[in-house]
């Protein structure tokens, strides 16, 4: 395991939650917690505790355990993809360099943390951030690699990169 210091963590939602029971209220904190080494790595996990401190160390730890790997290329994303969780669906697309971060809220803060520069972002349905969030992660877990398209075909990389474009005949 590599170590922690170059991984960054932000906090996307911290709520308070309450459980009623016959003594009262009982108040507790639900953190949403997106952890990235912004270079190609990214996880998201819900942290609940009474303290909001605890709780955001909580999703921490569970959100740097739950990280998983996405290709890049360059400081984008290969192609454009789509991911769903729930009624929440959001599209990513490359953008040519300097374009910056299309995005907002869950969808920016785990473009920041994954390392990407330049994407081109749409949420479309629900906006919770948590349900955004996991549809974004469900969007960066359809990518593949370029070296892995091509294991899987049995196709070189140029092979695959010469067939992208259509030649008339």
């Amino acid at each position: 395991m590599e170590n922690n210091s170059q991984i960054t963590d932000s906090v996307i939602s911290v709520r308070r939650v309450t459980k009623v029971t016959k003594g009262g209220k009982r108040f507790a904190f639900s953190a949403f917690v997106v952890s990235g080494d912004k270079e190609g790595r990214v996880g998201v996990a819900l942290g609940r505790s009474r303290e909001v401190s605890s709780a955001i160390a909580k999703a921490t730890v569970r959100a740097r355990k739950k990280m998983i790997l996405v290709p890049l290329k360059g400081v984008t994303i290969p192609y454009p993809v789509i991911g769903t969780h729930g009624s929440a669906r959001v599209v990513l697309r490359s953008a040519f360099k300097g374009t910056g971060v299309i995005a907002g809220g869950a969808v920016r803060a785990i473009m920041e943390a994954l390392g990407v520069k330049d994407v081109l972002a749409k949420s479309l349905g629900s906006s919770n951030p948590q349900n955004v969030a996991k549809a974004t992660l469900n969007a960066l877990a359809k990518l593949r690699s370029a070296s892995h398209l091509a294991r899987l075909r049995n196709k070189t990389i140029n092979e695959i990169a010469r067939g992208s474009h259509v030649t008339p005949e």
